[in-house]
């Protein structure tokens, strides 16, 4: 039997449900549920860069961000 994207992850799906996220969480701003966990991720990820040192602060906190916005969107 030939497995099918849904099996490997439905690329588009994500895509649409991260802009689906990212647009609800601009309308409503901090009273979204996915925006306080998206801002803890992004401040845990800055005080990574400081404190790591081939890590630098803005790719820290993006990274954190980015890390935290795709458990929300897809928390399995």
């Amino acid at each position: 039997m030939k497995p099918t994207r849904q099996a490997y992850g439905d690329r588009s799906t994500l895509a649409s449900d991260a802009r689906r996220e990212a647009s609800a969480m601009a309308k409503e701003g901090l009273s979204h549920p996915s925006t306080k966990p998206v801002l803890t991720g992004a401040a845990i990820g800055a005080v990574a860069g400081a404190l790591l040192p081939f890590v630098t602060l803005p790719l820290g906190l993006a990274a954190g961000a980015g890390y935290a916005f795709y458990k929300r969107v897809r928390p399995d």
